[in-house]
């Protein structure tokens, strides 16, 4: 569990299970879980998150690609509607406190070494902080986090051992584990994020929205009850 919060008042209620499949360069991934994050707060959702890797571009090359190009590439979208997706994915993130700073040195990225350090994170009971903070890192303040170097100096921001994170992407220790968890989210069916599952069997794609979630959670309230 990587995050959780009780309800004192149905101390009888599970937690509501919520698996989240998501990348780190994957923007709608941080806007749909804030989207979720403020629904679970204002429904008062007992839960317990559960975080899961998805790989956007395994194929990029360490040093990653300039977004606009690598959009450009990758959908074909013109110059004008890459700067509308990036102009309404702003206002979404302003809507949950979240701040994208997009500029024309913008970059995506591999992360499969991400994914490994946020799996490391998971054993040390911070792998919640890691996960926000790499997003933070990236959309924010535009880090590069493809080197180790910036990894483990954001490992050791949330209070993780900065040189054992240097050392768990130098022997990639935990690279079989990634990848049999990636497998899992395959085998759900799931091939785009963000992707949420609840209580192992209701499968959400993509940023719902505020009361969209809602309306989510007390449909699956009244299915508890």
């Amino acid at each position: 569990m990587t995050n959780s919060k009780s309800q004192a008042s149905l101390p009888s209620t599970p937690p509501l299970k919520i698996d989240i499949v998501s990348d780190v360069v994957c923007p709608w991934c941080v806007i749909g879980y804030r989207q979720l994050a403020q629904a679970l707060e204002s429904t008062n959702t007992a839960y317990e998150i559960h975080w899961h890797p998805f790989e956007l571009n395994p194929n990029l090359a360490g040093e990653g690609q300039n977004l606009r190009e690598h959009v450009a590439e990758k959908y074909g979208v013109s110059d004008e509607e890459s700067q509308q997706s990036r102009d309404r994915m702003q206002a979404a993130g302003s809507e949950v406190g979240f701040s994208f700073n997009f500029n024309d040195d913008s970059r995506i990225y591999n992360t499969f070494n991400l994914h490994q350090l946020l799996h490391w994170g998971k054993q040390q009971n911070k792998m919640h902080e890691l996960k926000q903070a790499l997003f933070t890192a990236h959309f924010t303040n535009n880090r590069d986090i493809s080197t180790v170097e910036v990894l483990a100096d954001i490992a050791g921001e949330v209070g993780l051992d900065r040189a054992t994170a240097v050392a768990v992407l130098a022997d990639q220790r935990f690279a079989d584990d990634v990848r049999k968890s990636e497998q899992w989210s395959q085998q759900q069916g799931i091939q785009s994020v963000p992707a949420v599952i609840f209580n192992d069997r209701h499968l959400i794609a993509g940023a719902q929205g505020v009361e969209n979630y809602k309306i989510i959670l007390k449909q699956l309230a009244e299915m508890a009850e």
